[in-house]
């Protein structure tokens, strides 16, 4: 059977969306990463009386500063706004779009790799509807997990996260010295496939010879690590 023009050229124009909607990503995860603004400020040296856990960044797991030439432009994200001073604020310069810029390049136009979020308004506003959809902000609260003066242990707060969510977290810590009598809960990353359904996190940062280092475990802060699983947790209150 002789097949017609219009039929060839339907198949290959087929082929070739299915070669490219099967194209792998560079990246196999995206981190919802979570900054509790009390223990970043302790670190920091800046002021903030916010008392809910706040989104530091949606990372993919490989890549930075992927385009430089892509500039950041928040008159795209105008409308977004009034959530991102509340839930994506700069803890450091609270009346600066600095820090989104920033989040932009090292991590955004790596991310717009995916057509989801291929623009900034698109890598904003999902950003910002995963952080609602997970809500950890609530889910620490309704299992009792609080600011407070007395220490929890490692388990008690993965426990609760890992089992609500029923994937692995990657919850990090301040570590003050080696053989400090505490660690202060600093911040927690929830992951995603690139179809934004939960999956595991790493538990530790891991560098083998040849591989790709991802340095998500420390941006834009400092003294940030995997928490110790036997050494008592600080969750400070509101400064």
């Amino acid at each position: 059977m002789k097949l017609s023009s219009p039929l060839l050229l339907f198949l290959a124009v087929g082929l070739s969306s299915a070669f490219v909607l099967s194209s792998p990503l560079p990246w196999p995860k995206l981190i919802l990463t979570h900054s509790w603004p009390s223990s970043f400020c302790s670190i920091e040296h800046c002021e903030s009386n916010i008392s809910h856990w706040t989104l530091h960044g949606l990372w993919p797991s490989k890549g930075a500063f992927c385009n430089s030439s892509w500039h950041f432009n928040s008159s795209e994200i105008q409308d977004l706004l009034p959530d991102l001073k509340i839930s994506w604020p700069d803890l450091e310069n609270p009346f600066s779009t600095e820090f989104w810029k920033y989040e932009w390049h090292k991590h955004g136009t790596c991310a717009a790799k995916a057509v989801s979020l291929n623009s900034q308004h698109k890598y904003f506003s999902k950003a910002l509807e995963l952080y609602h959809k997970v809500d950890l902000n609530g889910i620490l609260k309704k299992f009792n997990i609080i600011p407070s003066e007395n220490y929890y242990t490692f388990a008690e707060i993965e426990k609760v996260i890992d089992t609500f969510y029923g994937f692995t977290s990657k919850i990090q810590c301040y570590h003050q010295s080696k053989n400090a009598e505490f660690q202060t809960l600093g911040q927690i990353e929830i992951c995603f496939n690139p179809d934004f359904n939960l999956m595991d996190c790493e538990k530790q940062e891991t560098l083998s010879k040849g591989a790709w280092y991802n340095p998500v475990a420390v941006d834009k802060t400092s003294g940030l690590s995997v928490c110790d699983q036997n050494t008592p947790v600080y969750y400070p209150p509101p400064l």
